[in-house]
């Protein structure tokens, strides 16, 4: 394997770049800079370039090897990129001494920067090829030929880490706007409580009914007020929800970088790595290091994707949360409208003003935390629908070329009864790490089209709320002979105004509810493994649920 590496960087970093290339010879002695000379090298094989280097110089020479890298305590005391440039890798480094792998020793500018940034003057250099030498420096960074240095394993773990902490945030934040929603359900129930004591109150008096009349007041009035204790603290934690829109991320290779101006994470994408692509398409040739580095990006690129949709659920529970302010707030209102048209101005005139006002704030507020809602929930249908039509990254490493040139089933083949226990290792882990993300996604992507068939029936709560009582009002006081005609264009307004909400809400929930329906996590019977990674998948012990269980 390693030899077919070899070949792919000599194809990659030699023939094509060595061609119509100067070489410099020299007789070179460790204590002078010396004399060059000049040879120009046609279509030269990786040995004539190592026979060129030990005929130009006297120094030992030093072939990449995947198990030769420079310390990670080195590594983080330079800067990987410059490395890259300037073409020098130090493999040891002390205080009074260090060596040092160039591909130009005897460059005196070279060897002055060298040495002003290790700080010591006893260097001894080793020589290697240019191929050779990036491949050092990039393994020993943990990258792959060409990959940013955001593109290594643990810089992509810590952006993973804080991803992680993020969506942890989002679902804190969802639960508390589910609390809120409690609340207003308590709220409403109070308000319920509030109106039936108070109408009775003013249309049969007090006298006997007192003792039915006041504890259902207070017993209202109560849980208005702790309905709205459980609300308010939802408003800071929604005002807190920080951003992660979805953008499009290209098809190819790229790094999520993460920078922290002032405290404040910023995520971008690192410049399309060209080289990636050829680079696993050979994925067979890759050494099981390679491998990792490409599926710790994947699972980093999953894990974004997880948190995006989890940012999206969380506007859309924001929305839900708003509808349900709204409903609340409608309730208020049109009981106050109805007592405004049923009874005769007096003292409990200001009781009535007092509901409407406070009822249309709510409306207001609620339907402005439902438009951002509205947007999250169109940029999730959208997002889960790619999905179906994006080439996965399963489809770069399966099937196995080598598998499938014997015509055999990767499938097969590693859920074979003789699969020797322990194949997985750590390459192996990794793999296995990338598949349960890349689950996890398809799962996220289910809660999500789930969340937005809740949020269509939130959606339509609401319009049948504002409907009701519109249609409630106009039925009543038509009746009764009391209607007017601009009370009447009010009433009509608010029933074509929850029939739209209505609509609106089917049109999010079908399409939702479709998508989930052939969701192959909704099947009535499923089984959970219990993975135990020393013995083959066949071996695992298994949990089988049936539907109606």
């Amino acid at each position: 394997m390693l030899r077919r590496n070899r070949e792919l960087g000599e194809r990659k970093f030699g023939r094509s770049r060595v061609t119509s290339r100067v070489i410099q010879h020299a007789r070179c002695d460790k204590n002078q800079i010396p004399r060059r000379k000049t040879i120009l090298a046609q279509n030269l094989t990786k040995q004539e370039q190592l026979a060129h280097l030990s005929e130009q110089y006297d120094y030992p020479i030093v072939e990449y090897d995947e198990g030769l890298t420079a310390s990670q305590s080195i590594l983080r005391r330079l800067d990987v990129d410059t490395l890259r440039a300037e073409l020098w890798l130090p493999l040891t480094w002390d205080k009074d001494r260090a060596e040092v792998v160039a591909c130009t020793p005897d460059d005196a500018e070279l060897r002055r920067r060298i040495r002003a940034t290790l700080g010591v003057d006893d260097i001894t250099f080793r020589v290697a090829t240019r191929a050779d030498l990036v491949r050092l420096i990039e393994n020993s960074a943990d990258l792959n030929p060409e990959f940013p240095v955001t593109g290594g394993r643990t810089p992509l773990a810590k952006v993973r880490t804080y991803l992680a902490v993020l969506r942890t945030r989002y679902a804190d934040q969802r639960t508390q706007l589910a609390r809120g929603r409690t609340g207003l359900a308590l709220t409403r129930t109070g308000l319920a409580f509030v109106s039936i004591a108070v109408g009775f109150l003013r249309l049969l008096g007090g006298g006997v009914l007192l003792w039915f009349e006041v504890p259902l007041l207070i017993l209202g009035m109560a849980a208005v007020i702790n309905g709205m204790v459980w609300y308010l603290p939802t408003r800071r934690h929604a005002q807190a929800i920080k951003p992660y829109p979805p953008y499009d991320v290209p098809d190819d290779y790229t790094a999520l970088e993460v920078s922290d101006p002032g405290g404040t994470f910023d995520f971008q994408r690192s410049a399309v790595v060209d080289s990636a692509g050829v680079l696993r398409e050979h994925w067979d040739a890759l050494s099981p290091v390679e491998r990792r580095r490409f599926l710790a990006n994947d699972r980093t690129t999953l894990a974004e994707e997880r948190t995006v949709l989890a940012y999206l659920r969380t506007m859309m529970a924001k929305a839900r949360t708003g509808l349900a302010f709204s409903r609340t707030g409608a309730a208020f209102a049109g009981i106050g409208i109805a007592f405004i048209r049923k009874f005769h101005p007096g003292p409990w005139s200001v009781f009535d003003w007092a509901l409407i006002a406070i009822g249309v704030l709510m409306l207001a507020e609620g339907f402005h935390w439902y438009r951002p809602g509205r947007h999250a929930g169109d940029a999730a249908l959208e997002n889960v629908s790619k999905v179906s039509g994006r080439r996965g990254l399963w489809d770069t490493i399966f099937p196995s070329s080598c598998l499938y040139a014997a015509l055999r089933d990767p499938v097969e083949e590693a859920n074979a009864a003789d699969a020797c226990p322990g194949v997985w290792a750590t390459t192996g882990l990794a793999l296995e790490r990338t598949t349960l993300a890349d689950k996890r996604n398809a799962m996220s992507h289910l809660r999500t089209v789930m969340a937005r068939a809740r949020t269509g029936m939130a959606f339509i709560r609401t319009g049948f709320s504002i409907m009701s009582i519109g249609a409630g009002l106009f039925i009543y006081f038509g009746f009764f002979g009391r209607a007017n005609t601009l009370w009447s264009a009010f009433d009509i307004a608010l029933v074509l105004i929850g029939l739209y909400l209505i609509a609106d809400g089917l049109r999010w929930y079908v399409p939702a509810e479709r998508i989930k329906r052939r969701s192959s996590f909704c099947d009535e019977d499923f089984e959970i493994a219990d993975a135990d990674y020393s013995e083959p998948k066949v071996a695992w012990n298994r949990e089988h649920y049936r539907h109606g269980d």
